[in-house]
């Protein structure tokens, strides 16, 4: 594999990719051309080309991509050639959401633990998971060797919730809360904030609203 940084957006089409493939490959087709990727996922296939690139010569000239090889480069590429455990913290509604949504664990991903700080809610069971207070997460994250947490809790406890995860251990985050954080240097966090989401959407289309005025 190169050395060279690859763009977080090429990484984000590889993810595409790879579920493509997988649609592909369940349907039994066998061989599938840049430009057919292209088409499946929305953008061009020199653009498929030049993200494969990054990682390594793929296919043959005139022939296209065996579905097979292909899918099982990037998945490895993106780590998904082994397990990954994961931490969540709240067992609120998006906690439970999270818990029961069944694209995690067709991509390699199984949360194996649930931990809260609310009295009512340790014990109670979401997805087969007992709800935990926060003092067992160390014992959890060293039983599965997990390595990323998921913050599923208000903004206003999300930073003692990150700071309590990287003290013990874990090396990522996916970010639900609306609030920055702050992290050590080395750890890696991604924000999913849903109301700006929503909000690039109510911008774009007021931006067309106005042009026809």
């Amino acid at each position: 594999m190169k050395t060279l940084r690859v763009p977080e957006a090429t990484v984000t089409r590889l993810s595409v990719y790879s579920r493509f493939l997988e649609r592909l490959d369940r349907n039994g087709i066998t061989t599938v051309s840049s430009g057919e990727i292209a088409e499946g996922v929305g953008v061009s296939p020199a653009q498929v080309r030049k993200d494969l690139a990054y990682f390594g010569e793929f296919g043959t000239r005139g022939v296209g991509y065996n579905v097979k090889d292909l899918m099982r480069y990037t998945k490895k590429i993106l780590g998904l050639d082994q397990n990954w455990p994961l931490i969540l913290v709240g067992a609120g509604n998006l906690g439970y959401a999270l818990c029961t949504y069944k694209g995690f664990n067709s991509r390699g991903f199984q949360i194996v633990g649930v931990f809260d700080n609310d009295l009512t809610k340790i014990g109670k069971k979401i997805a087969e998971l007992e709800v935990l207070p926060m003092e067992k997460m160390p014992e959890v994250i060293e039983k599965h060797g997990a390595r990323i947490g998921i913050v599923a809790v208000p903004p206003r406890a999300a930073q003692e919730v990150v700071d309590y995860m990287v003290k013990n251990g874990l090396e990522a985050i996916l970010n639900f809360a609306p609030v920055a954080l702050n992290l050590p240097e080395g750890i890696e966090i991604r924000n999913v904030d849903l109301s700006v989401k929503l909000e690039i959407l109510t911008f774009n289309l007021g931006f067309k609203s106005a042009q026809h005025l």
